[in-house]
């Protein structure tokens, strides 16, 4: 039997009047279940209903789920007034070399919006389920696994707690991710050892403190005698230019005295080599015919202004063998003296 058009309007206004509203508030996404399909395919409907918006919806034939879209905290603490258990949640594990550990950690996710029908269809049906059997599940196995490969001592280390966070993020997005959940951030907070092994860590921090004053106290010392070795080291250096000052000063005195005798000896050579030289053309020169003539010049220039005493020596005069020349040289001389100097004309 066909429907009339008038009829199937009419229907409709019917089915209409029956319509529930459904309000996604401003961090959420809705997704629809058709329980029963008038038109189009049974099921969950592969799309998401935006944030902040109203829907119409016919009863007992839909259903209408909702997932909160904003970034979400789970903090697995010891702290039982923090996290979501209201006990002490934190992480239990031993390190790498055998100490009991303690951690908190939050995981920081959200899920995403595109996927929110996989998760109605094949994960959870509203957030504290996916919550609690999924997400937190997750995060407490694989996070003890990473962390638990550190050294006890590692975990003083910011930067390697850090590199350990930052690797649980990866491994727990590529295992929470098909779920339809982004992670965000792994952060880690306080850590704890039990407690004597923490008073042992105690003492050794105290221990290694009391070590590096000693080694800055070495340091010191150790920087003071270099200064006073660079200091003596100074000293002898000035010493040893002060001696070489006066070594180069000495040295130079001396140089230059030996050669200014040098060059007054051999002045003095050149002196008496240019005196010989002209006592040799001299005694050349009194060989020769000129020597006589000047021989008597000289002898001339001796008598000159001398008084000269004739003597006749020929035959019948005076025998210069036989007379005595001091006792006439005396007699003459008085006799000369007794006399008037002639005048001057």
């Amino acid at each position: 039997m066909k429907i009339s058009p008038i009829m199937g309007l009419a229907c409709i206004v019917i089915l209409l009047s029956g319509c529930v509203p459904h309000t996604t508030g401003k961090t959420e996404v809705g997704v629809r279940t058709r329980k029963i399909a008038l038109w189009g395919e049974k099921g969950v409907e592969n799309r998401s209903y935006a944030p902040g918006s109203t829907t119409f919806l016919l009863p007992l034939i839909n259903d209408w789920h909702t997932f909160d879209i904003k970034l979400q905290n789970l903090e697995m603490t010891v702290q039982s007034e923090r996290g979501d258990r209201g006990t002490r949640d934190d992480l239990l594990f031993k390190t790498i070399d055998g100490n009991d550990i303690s951690l908190d950690v939050i995981i920081v996710y959200r899920i995403d919006p595109e996927k929110a029908p996989y998760i109605l269809q094949h994960v959870a049906t509203d957030d504290y389920t996916l919550r609690e059997k999924v997400v937190r599940t997750i995060a407490r196995s694989k996070p003890r696994d990473i962390f638990g490969a550190l050294k006890t001592e590692e975990f003083y280390v910011a930067d390697k707690r850090a590199a350990r966070s930052e690797q649980s993020k990866q491994i727990l997005q590529e295992m929470l991710g098909s779920y339809g959940i982004i992670v965000e951030k792994v952060l880690t907070k306080d850590y704890r050892f039990n407690a004597e092994y923490q008073k042992a860590i105690e003492d050794k921090k105290v221990a290694d403190q009391q070590m590096e004053q000693n080694k800055s106290a070495q340091h010191a010392a150790l920087e003071e005698y270099r200064k006073y070795l660079e200091e003596a080291r100074g000293e002898v250096n000035k010493m040893i230019a002060d001696a070489d000052g006066v070594y180069l000063k000495s040295k130079i005195e001396a140089d230059a005295y030996y050669e200014k005798q040098k060059y007054l000896a051999e002045a003095i050579m050149a002196e008496g080599k240019a005196e010989a030289q002209g006592i040799d053309q001299m005694n050349k020169a009194l060989v020769g015919s000129g020597g006589e003539t000047m021989v008597k010049l000289a002898i001339a220039e001796a008598l000159q202004g001398k008084r000269l005493i004739l003597l006749p020596t020929s035959e019948g005069g005076m025998n210069l063998k036989t007379t005595n020349m001091n006792s006439l040289i005396e007699t003459l001389g008085v006799k000369s003296l007794g006399e008037e100097p002639p005048a001057k004309p």
